[in-house]
């Protein structure tokens, strides 16, 4: 099949452009630098360079494909300290830009990343975005197919943690305790866009994925081992308290709210209320894997 991949080479796409290449595919991977060009050939894809705010763009480089992968990445906005960008808006913005290339290239196959929390416009905090960008892709022809991945929680979003354990010696958030969660790995989100692309189907649906059902607690243990800091803990500060080093530390107004909200809809389960009427089969990495790299780069 001829697969066109958004997101560029971050931490889904090396992988799943590395999958879809070994099983034959003609696979283009769209990025934003030209910096990436040599290893998206080096892995044997075709680079296209350009912005997913391009409308235009997008929809020539979409023409002929089987199927694309679509996905939103919060970095390709802007940083989180930026206090000027309207973050809805900028995704809204990408949501109709893909609609629109979408339909003009005449693309009938779609596996759109979207997120936990999308199944709802409340009490989701900042991933309010993802439901509205389902909801602007649910507008397209009955005759494009879409599956709406949505994984939990990656991984690799606690590499941010880095500093804070290095700073304060604990993890401090406003949630936790002995609750398990689940959490994915990017391998395993690879693996499952890659099943999603060579097993088409009609219609629409809606996938969740995870790789681990954890808690805070575990984690904290976790990754204490990893590291040589058997004491390490997941502190819990009230929800103001948070707020406030959100903002002193110079995030964005929405974010900072939207952080603190989802924190917790994670505390109290209604997060994961859709996910688990709907639990998928759990993926192959432990997050016990995750923690040895996190320790290799921690130490490093």
């Amino acid at each position: 099949m001829n697969i066109v991949l958004t997101g560029s080479l971050g931490n889904i796409g090396r992988p799943l452009t590395r999958n879809l290449v070994a099983k034959g595919h003609q696979v283009t991977v769209i990025s934003s630098t030209a910096d990436r060009i040599k290893e998206i050939q080096t892995l044997g894809a075709v680079p296209a360079i350009g912005s997913i705010q391009d409308a235009g763009f997008l929809t020539e480089t979409f023409r002929g494909a089987d199927a694309v992968y679509l996905m939103e990445a919060w970095e390709g906005i802007g940083s989180i300290f930026d206090k000027e960008i309207d973050f809805p808006a900028e995704f809204r913005k990408i949501g109709e830009n893909y609609r629109e290339a979408v339909q003009k290239s005449g693309v009938r196959r779609i596996v759109h990343l979207s997120s936990i929390g999308a199944h709802s416009d409340q009490g989701t905090g900042s991933l309010l975005v993802h439901h509205q960008v389902e909801n602007i892709l649910r507008m397209l022809p009955e005759e494009v197919s879409v599956t709406f991945m949505r994984p939990v929680g990656f991984f690799s979003n606690i590499y941010r943690w880095m500093p804070m354990i290095k700073l304060r010696g604990a993890i401090v958030q406003s949630y936790g305790g002995n609750r398990k969660e689940p959490w994915v790995s990017a391998f395993d989100i690879a693996d499952a866009v890659t099943e999603e692309m060579e097993n088409p189907f009609k219609g629409r649906r809606v996938r969740y994925l995870a790789s681990e059902e954890i808690s805070p607690d575990e984690i904290a243990a976790t990754l204490g081992r990893a590291i040589g800091n058997p004491d390490l803990k997941w502190e819990i500060i009230p929800a103001e308290e948070m707020l406030e080093q959100l903002r002193a530390a110079g995030v964005n107004e929405w974010i900072a709210h939207g952080l603190v909200q989802m924190q917790k809809a994670q505390g109290d389960g209604s997060l994961y209320e859709d996910f688990y009427r709907q639990k998928p089969v759990l993926g192959k990495v432990r997050f016990t894997e995750f923690a040895e790299e996190f320790a290799d780069r921690y130490m490093h």
